[in-house]
């Protein structure tokens, strides 16, 4: 027989109403009364109700999150940093991984997943502004990134310009004049590629070095890309003394085709990336790279999202937050 709210009541001796209450988060109830009815819930293995709990008071206390591609390591440890957040609010996070398809990106703003969830976290790379604001519905929305910026939305981003700006700065102050970037084409201005190329060449600028074109190669942001792209350039000889990968994927990938070349890492090329996920400290040699905030990424939009839906946040006017960033100097570009 399944466990209900009156077994729960019975066993931690209160009654119905202050069970309910701490299911509900209630927030005057006393820390011992409170612990009673969570010890009760455990010994029990009593599970609540969440469908009828929400049609009950309108709220779900979960969080949706869409995010284009979770194999990315960025976005597995943001997921990740995300769901911690959104924990020590009370909350729950749903995700749903949109694979930057039209079709998923609109079925995550008006459809169940949207029903289940009392605000969305959401990373569109296909959608236009308009689209979003007319299929937003009025549950809380806090976009994450750079492809869609409008004064309608709440947004967290990073500081890409200033952030690649800084990170070429380096690379330019280390002797480097030929720095090849891998993920953007010559002529991108949007979206992460662009605003981190744009960093890049007011670098360039700043240090009285030429912006050449042959040295800007798109590429999908994947380690296998970064290897292909390397090895294209060496096979081509085109000279360059160092790599700026626009993520971390692409610089891992670019330096692990550079060693496997002969080519010394740095003596002969440096090699610097974008995002500091976990495994660029441990990679040999560890990767130089742009600590893009993170953690305050998670924590600005996670905060931001619930405080819409409980109504602390009453700004008619979008917020729009920029995390910090830091270089970390790593043994790939010292």
């Amino acid at each position: 027989m399944a466990v209900t709210m009156n077994d729960v009541a019975r066993l931690a001796g209160v009654s119905l109403k202050t069970v309910s209450n701490v299911l509900n988060d209630y927030e005057f109830i006393r820390p011992a009364t409170k612990q009673k009815v969570l010890d009760a819930i455990d010994e029990l293995g009593y599970e609540a109700n969440l469908t009828a709990r929400s049609l009950r008071s309108g709220k779900s206390r979960m969080l949706g999150l869409v995010l284009s591609d979770l194999s990315a390591p960025y976005y597995a440890e943001l997921a990740s940093r995300l769901m911690s957040v959104a924990s020590a609010r009370g909350y729950r996070v749903l995700v749903e991984q949109s694979a930057a398809l039209e079709e998923n990106e609109l079925s995550a703003l008006h459809g169940p997943f949207r029903q289940l969830t009392d605000g969305l976290l959401f990373t569109p790379l296909r959608l236009d502004p308009d689209t979003v604001a007319g299929r937003r519905g009025s549950k809380p929305l806090v976009m994450l990134g750079e492809h869609i910026q409008d004064p309608r939305f709440d947004t967290v981003t990073m500081k890409n310009v200033r952030a690649a700006q800084a990170m070429t700065a380096h690379l330019l102050a280390g002797g480097r004049r030929r720095i090849a970037v891998i993920g953007a084409s010559a002529g991108d201005s949007t979206g992460s590629p662009g605003l981190r190329l744009t960093g890049y060449r007011r670098a360039l600028d700043e240090a009285g070095v030429g912006f050449e074109p042959a040295l800007i190669v798109p590429s999908e942001w994947r380690r296998d890309a970064g290897a292909s792209v390397v090895e294209a350039l060496l096979d081509r000889a085109v000279p360059f003394d160092a790599v700026f990968g626009l993520n971390d994927a692409l610089a891992l990938g670019a330096m692990h085709e550079l060693l496997i070349r002969g080519v010394k890492v740095p003596q002969d090329v440096a090699v610097a990336g974008f995002d500091d996920i976990d495994e660029a400290r441990f990679a040999s040699p560890s990767l130089t790279t742009v600590a893009p905030g993170m953690q305050e990424i998670a924590e600005r939009s996670v905060g931001l999202l619930i405080d819409r839906i409980e109504g602390k946040e009453k700004s008619d006017e979008g917020v729009h937050v920029e995390a910090g960033f830091e270089l970390r100097i790593r043994s790939s570009a010292p």
